[in-house]
């Protein structure tokens, strides 16, 4: 595995990468959290062009030009909103994951950052969410070298400690940095 994982603490849509990941509700039409930032880092063609998408599946992921942000491209997944673990909301979220990362790779994007999905309104606990993260990211790169670099983006202190906690118990190497 020589993709090289990184630690973000700051703005998802600050970031000059291939693409970032949003965390998308069915309709792909904006929202709050994540979701909200993005439509309004990207501008209104984003709306525009993702009207036409015609939603999208909960664990499923599409892809739009990037617009107005750094990065080329957003690929739109839509996580799972937490039951109790009753609805499946595991597999759905490492869905969302892994089908980020097909996209990503069929595209030949090279480097990909990843928000928190599903911790914010969605509720998923984040250690939870964390775990299926990093271990779906980690099955797809013993298979895929297309992906240079991962990036997981934190919004705030308390995922960025969540994230380097479970990436150094996964025994992954990574570089952490932070945009305070």
């Amino acid at each position: 595995m020589n993709t090289k994982i990184e630690l973000y603490k700051g703005d998802i849509t600050k970031l000059k990468v291939d693409a970032i990941v949003n965390a998308a509700n069915n309709s792909l039409l904006g929202g709050g959290g994540v979701d909200g930032a993005i439509h309004r880092a990207a501008g209104p063609e984003l709306l525009e062009y993702n009207r036409k998408l015609g939603g999208c599946a909960t664990g499923e992921a599409k892809i739009s030009p990037g617009f107005r942000l750094p990065a080329k491209y957003i690929i739109h997944t839509v996580g799972p909103i937490w039951q109790e673990g009753t609805a499946n909301e595991d597999q759905l979220l490492a869905n969302c994951y892994e089908n980020s990362l097909k996209l990503a790779a069929e595209r030949n994007i090279k480097s990909i950052a990843f928000p928190a999905i599903s911790t914010g309104i969605y509720g998923f606990p984040i250690e939870r969410a964390t775990r299926i993260a990093v271990k779906t990211v980690q099955s797809f790169l013993e298979n895929n070298d297309v992906i240079e670099k991962i990036i997981f983006v934190c919004f705030d202190e308390k995922a960025y400690r969540v994230y380097e906690s479970i990436l150094k118990e996964a025994n992954l190497s990574f570089e952490n940095y932070s945009m305070d």
